[in-house]
């Protein structure tokens, strides 16, 4: 059974503590130097001129400026989850694990907005005048799309702990009983795929990137359980 209780600063192992160092500063530095700094880091569509191959590392410290829900939620869930892992597998297999699946869901999160823009691209002749508007309006909206955040390592790292420790209980305000973490993470999962399938307007969450990196983070853990492998290289 894995500790989820609450840990003191000397506790938090070395890898999670310094991703947690990282986000905060980033997360201060974002509207310190508001702008430019955020363009050039946040990941952005693979053909907008403001894409730069880095962005696939450094959009995963990244987290929205305006408020602290999304830090706080995504530096929560790292130091809950990613405690636990980083104990078990090591400094260093733990952090390989958690950039593979950051890296992997910008480019999954690319893949599907190349596969979405080449389809509008495909019928936009096809199409009426008031549809071919429409059409418009989504492809500026991936041509000027970025994505900022650690969900999508996060997801991958949450994954694998639900793989590792399903029954493991936890509490969730507001309801009154515990619930166990693989149904947790197999709802949210659930949720976000949804929601990436059939986007509502004004939602700007990167909900693939979230499926992304659960999927990779889920094939990478059941391919370490299954060969018993101690390291990724």
């Amino acid at each position: 059974m894995a500790d989820l209780r609450p840990r003191g600063l000397q506790s938090i192992p070395m890898v999670v503590k310094n991703l947690l160092i990282i986000n905060v500063l980033v997360w201060i530095a974002e509207f310190t130097f508001p702008g430019r700094f955020i363009e050039l880091l946040s990941l952005h569509y693979h053909k907008s001129p403001d894409f730069r191959i880095w962005q696939l590392v450094t959009y995963m410290f990244l987290h929205d400026p305006s408020g602290i829900r999304h830090i706080l939620w995504n530096m929560l869930a790292l130091w809950m989850f990613g405690s636990n892992l980083e104990e078990i597998w090591g400094a260093k297999r733990f952090l390989i694990f958690y950039l593979i699946c950051g890296v992997a869901a910008g480019l999954i999160q690319l893949g599907v907005l190349a596969v979405e823009m080449n389809y509008l691209e495909f019928k936009f002749p096809q199409v009426s005048e008031a549809v071919q508007l429409d059409y418009q309006q989504r492809a500026a909206g991936i041509w000027y799309f970025s994505v900022l955040g650690a969900s999508g390592a996060l997801n991958g790292i949450m994954a694998a702990f639900a793989y590792l420790f399903p029954n493991t209980p936890l509490m969730i305000f507001p309801l009154p009983i515990p619930i166990k973490i693989k149904y947790l993470v197999f709802g949210y999962f659930l949720v976000d795929l949804f929601a990436g399938i059939t986007p509502s307007a004004g939602d700007n969450v990167a909900h693939i990137a979230h499926v992304g990196g659960a999927i990779v983070g889920l094939i990478l853990v059941i391919t370490m359980n299954k060969s018993n492998r101690n390291t990724f290289y």
